[in-house]
């Protein structure tokens, strides 16, 4: 079977081939690009499209590498054999399996998400070479070693905070998701608001893309705060000649909160705004 999008995701046809050349190697897929680009959507739009399993690793800055093995509960068992308990003699009991030990233990081929990479400790990603390369650990707790019985669809995401190691790149199948130009834009616009009226859509567009175009903007709107916005926009009925005037004026758009962030964002657009004003 081959990921070619869903009715839900638009997807270009270089990251279609990104994620069935990954599959191909039977290496993860290691996805890049700016935050709202769908990344995260891209591993739970491919398990369904392929009819998979999804498991969901979401990645903090505290989490370790161990923590998507195992991880021994030593306090509960010490509380059990204080108590007396029967179950305190089977130590696999305190035993709680990660999500790379559910990916592997999986009737079925599963979709592993592994998403933020980057949030962890630089020493996280290389701390799952051999389990990610070989397909198996070792439980020293109960001296047996998990091993996949299919090995999964693996798909990293990152966010770019932090250089991943050499080792770990090498591994891994890369792919950077672009910015969607206007064209492609279009299409998701239309997949999540099919009935969108297309004067409010071109309104709506030129605006986004306006503001994305602002030099020295430090958070540009992403693909979901457009939609969120359009979203608003239908919500309280906006006259796509609202836009086309905020665009004209180069004034703040309606509902600009879905879109800008935070205040220096704002405070920056109403300065080249004004300064646009003054020199027309």
């Amino acid at each position: 079977m081959r990921f070619e999008g869903t009715d839900t995701y638009v997807a270009t046809d270089d990251l279609m081939m990104a994620v069935n050349a990954a599959v191909t190697l039977q290496r993860p897929l290691l996805v890049k690009g700016e935050p709202g680009t769908g990344k995260t959507q891209l591993a739970r739009e491919i398990a369904r499209a392929l009819n998979r399993p999804m498991l969901d690793w979401a990645i903090k800055s505290t989490t370790k590498a161990q923590h998507g093995l195992y991880e021994y509960d030593a306090v509960s068992r010490l509380r059990d054999s204080q108590l007396g308990e029967e179950k305190v003699r089977d130590i696999s009991n305190y035993i709680i399996k990660g999500k790379l030990w559910e990916a592997f233990e999986a009737d079925t081929q599963p979709v592993l998400l592994i998403d933020e990479i980057d949030k962890a400790d630089i020493e996280f990603p290389n701390d799952l070479l051999r389990e990610l390369d070989q397909m198996e650990f070792y439980v020293y707790e109960t001296r047996t070693t998990v091993k996949a019985r299919n090995r999964p669809i693996i798909i990293i995401t990152s966010n770019n905070e932090k250089e991943l190691p050499d080792a770990f790149l090498r591994r891994c199948f890369f792919h950077y998701i672009r910015f969607p130009e206007k064209e492609t834009m279009q299409k998701i616009v239309d997949v999540h608001f099919p009935d969108l009226k297309k004067n409010l859509t071109k309104e709506a567009m030129e605006v986004f893309f306006g503001l994305r175009d602002l030099p020295g903007l430090k958070k540009k709107p992403s693909t979901s705060e457009l939609l969120d916005w359009l979203k608003l926009l239908l919500a309280e009925d906006i006259d796509p000649a609202v836009l086309r005037e905020a665009s004209t004026k180069k004034s703040l758009p309606p509902l600009y909160g879905a879109l800008l962030k935070n205040e220096s964002d704002v405070h920056l657009f109403e300065r080249v705004a004004f300064m646009a004003r003054r020199s027309s």
